[in-house]
């Protein structure tokens, strides 16, 4: 924006400077291809700002992934540790099981 405000204002320097020739129109040419010139520079400057604001959008989308992928392992994580521990249950439940048996057929043997 900075850069229009100094075309704009050499523009209306040269004017002023120039007020006192007879003949404006090549001046009046040269003021509007200035304003052209700086159309088009802000038309880039705002395509410039929306291209950026992608760029900030993609990284936190990375980085919003890159916390799912943590998230995702974490859970992954404690999924492993409940399986061992309900394997571990198992075990003990079928040991206890196993000596039950027994003493019930040792109780019906005798």
């Amino acid at each position: 924006m900075n850069k229009a405000i100094i075309v704009k204002l050499a523009a209306a320097a040269a004017v002023f400077a120039l007020a006192g020739c007879t003949d404006l129109k090549p001046l009046q040419a040269e003021v509007d291809a200035l304003k052209t010139q700086v159309g088009t520079l802000q038309s880039d400057l705002a395509a410039h700002k929306a291209d950026r604001s992608a760029e900030n959008a993609a990284a936190k989308a990375g980085t919003d992934a890159a916390a799912a992928a943590s998230a995702a392992a974490n859970a992954q994580s404690t999924a492993n540790q409940a399986l061992a521990a309900a394997q571990a249950a198992q075990s003990g439940v079928d040991a206890t099981n196993e000596k039950i048996d027994r003493m019930f057929k040792k109780s019906v043997s005798k």
